[in-house]
């Protein structure tokens, strides 16, 4: 097995030091491309579909992100946060991040909330060498925009290092994120979101199931059983929620309280009642605040915010279904369980497995979309 070294281009090797059958490749440009295909090997790669659609062909396939899932997954956050303005930003002549812009925006405006655009050039020191210079004259520009945008606004960005480059232009806007500005990014790259001031949060994407799946496709490339190559999609799995996005956007003060109560406490077994003490309130009066607000009911919100924890829970770890039901604040496994599959339409054990076999990466995504 050959790796080429992660520097600015990645090179193939020389014919007479490697005898390869398949590769797989992350392509940056057409002048890589065009050699992987000159070797007549069978191939899988991303950013195929950098500046046009993904594809597939014959001995060849691509690994492609599945942008509507993400955008949508990105949206819904942002929504069940409250927020009512929503902007976009992302990198020009990038065809992923053209359609995830789109279907953001297309999603938004089909609820009727208005949402507005940016685009700023790649941050890539790879594919943009002066990206830098670049970035510092157009950042006057991202302020200003910032700076226009109703507030408080639900920003969502194309990928992690465009998230990056907004919040960094928050600060020089003056802006506080999460409270003028709540801004969620795609990856989950834990180095660039945890080094983000404040922390970004992101759209984690199922990539170790990805490598899986684009591994089996070159294998059966390389030995014959696969034909014709196809595009492995990654799925989102859900937002990992950090304090560039963790805010309650209410004008009602009375909501705001009884907000943050639940999501301070849902894993508390905390009830109605519970709720209504806290706040001061009588359970109708705070019952039709909730219904004006946020169109669901204390006890919906407060099941929410346990089955979002619940499914975190069982994508990222082995814990039993048992002990997750208890650690969101279930009282017994048989209401986890009924309450998860009312409104998910799965059981947990089912949303687990589903999370866990390729055939069901699909289905889990629209799981997590819950629209």
């Amino acid at each position: 097995m050959y790796v080429a070294p992660r520097h600015l281009d990645q090179v193939l090797p020389e014919a007479d030091s490697w005898n390869g059958t398949g590769i797989i490749a992350r392509i940056r440009s057409p002048q890589m491309e065009k050699q992987i295909r000159l070797t007549g090997l069978p191939f899988v790669a991303s950013q195929l579909g950098e500046s046009s659609p993904p594809k597939a062909g014959k001995r060849f396939g691509e690994i492609d992100t599945h942008s509507k899932a993400i955008a949508q997954i990105g949206a819904k956050h942002l929504l069940e946060h409250g927020l009512r303005s929503f902007a976009f930003c992302g990198f020009m002549n990038c065809h992923w991040s053209s359609v995830r812009e789109m279907e953001y925006v297309s999603l938004l405006r089909d609820k009727s909330f208005p949402c507005v655009t940016r685009h700023i050039h790649m941050a890539s020191w790879i594919q943009q060498p002066h990206w830098l210079d670049t970035w510092k004259h157009e950042q006057p520009g991202m302020v200003s925009w910032l700076r226009s945008l109703p507030k408080p606004a639900g920003l969502m960005t194309c990928n992690d290092v465009c998230g990056r480059q907004v919040l960094q232009a928050c600060v020089t806007a003056g802006l506080r994120v999460p409270d003028d500005v709540a801004v969620v990014g795609v990856d989950n790259d834990d180095l660039i979101c945890e080094l983000s001031d404040p922390p970004l949060s992101s759209v984690a994407l199922d990539v170790e199931r990805a490598g899986y799946e684009s591994a089996q496709l070159l294998d059966g490339m390389m030995s014959g059983r696969i034909k014709e190559g196809y595009v492995v999609h990654v799925e989102p799995t859900h937002v990992v929620t950090r304090r560039s996005s963790d805010v309650i956007a209410q004008d009602d003060r009375l909501m705001v309280s009884a907000l943050s109560f639940i999501r301070d406490h849902f894993a508390q077994g905390i009830s109605v009642s519970d709720v209504a003490e806290e706040v001061g309130a009588s359970r109708r009066t705070l019952e039709r605040h909730f219904s004006t607000a946020i169109g669901r009911s204390i006890l919906s919100e407060i099941a929410r915010c346990r089955i979002e924890c619940a499914k975190e829970l069982l994508l990222e770890t082995d814990v039993s279904c048992y002990r997750v039901a208890s650690r969101v604040g279930f009282n017994s496994l048989k209401t986890f369980n009924r309450t998860f599959h009312r409104r998910e339409a799965v059981t947990p054990q089912g949303f687990r497995k589903m999370a866990r076999s390729t055939a069901g990466a699909n289905d889990v995504s629209q799981a997590l979309l819950g629209f």
